[in-house]
């Protein structure tokens, strides 16, 4: 999960909040008979989605942080195994041994065994058939590659003849690496836990069905063209603010 911008969500809760003053600003004569729409309901809601945009906000750093730790700890991964697959070559091993090792670290790279089949352009008018669509067998998820280095260390785990001097090939550093970045990996999954469940409340209080805030906000413009009229200089005024579900 990629941390999406609050611009437009934080646009809208602003645009609430001079809703509320323009309809302050018509005193007694803003007297609305539906609940939800009087001006002490409204500044409610207001609360509830300032509150609502500070829990997402609150959680960000944590996750952008978690996030940022894991993409500098996998960067070297592909150099990293590149390196292995020719220290394993160098090796006393066997040839199935090397390709079985070759595939796992084409997983982890991100590479396919035979080039990507280029997508020929249908006719104007015609469909490109399900079996012509090029599907991706790039396994780049972080899980799918701590999976796929995981398997890599346990055959190599099993290659008496894999004994490289450097110190970072070898069997116990490899281990030791591959803990690291699943501890990195999960702290991302757990610092996406907040912020998701933040997101949620945000949507339902931005813009659950008529009970969200932007829902709201048509109600209180209908009501104040009803009560001015569409021409008006109040109802010019509020129309303007416009509330955009941005989920």
């Amino acid at each position: 999960m990629t941390v999406k911008t609050e611009t437009g969500h934080a646009r809208n809760v602003a645009h609430f909040d001079e809703l509320i003053n323009f309809c302050l600003g018509y005193g007694t004569a803003y007297n609305p008979a539906k609940a939800s729409i009087k001006v002490l309901a409204l500044q409610t809601l207001q609360t509830s989605a300032k509150n609502a945009i500070t829990g997402i906000n609150t959680n960000i750093p944590a996750y952008s942080n978690a996030v940022a730790a894991r993409e500098l700890a996998f960067d070297p991964l592909s150099k990293l195994t590149t390196r292995i697959i020719n220290s394993l070559k160098a090796s006393d091993t066997t040839d199935q041994v090397v390709d079985n090792a070759k595939t796992l670290i084409r997983k982890i790279q991100g590479r396919r065994a035979t080039p990507k089949a280029k997508i020929t352009q249908p006719v104007k008018g015609e469909t490109v058939k399900e079996e012509d669509k090029t599907i991706s067998a790039s396994q780049m998820s972080y899980d799918n590659r701590l999976d796929n280095f995981d398997k890599l260390i346990k055959l190599l785990a099993t290659v008496t003849s894999y004994a490289p001097n450097e110190a970072d090939l070898k069997v116990t550093a490899l281990t030791t690496l591959y803990t690291d970045l699943k501890t990195k990996n999960s702290a991302v999954l757990t610092a996406e836990v907040p912020i998701s469940n933040a997101r949620i409340t945000r949507n339902d209080v931005l813009y659950k069905v008529n009970t969200g805030m932007t829902d709201v906000a048509a109600d209180v413009k209908a009501y104040i063209k009803s009560l001015y009229g569409a021409s008006s200089p109040q109802y010019k005024q509020v129309s303007k603010l416009t509330f955009t579900a941005v989920k």
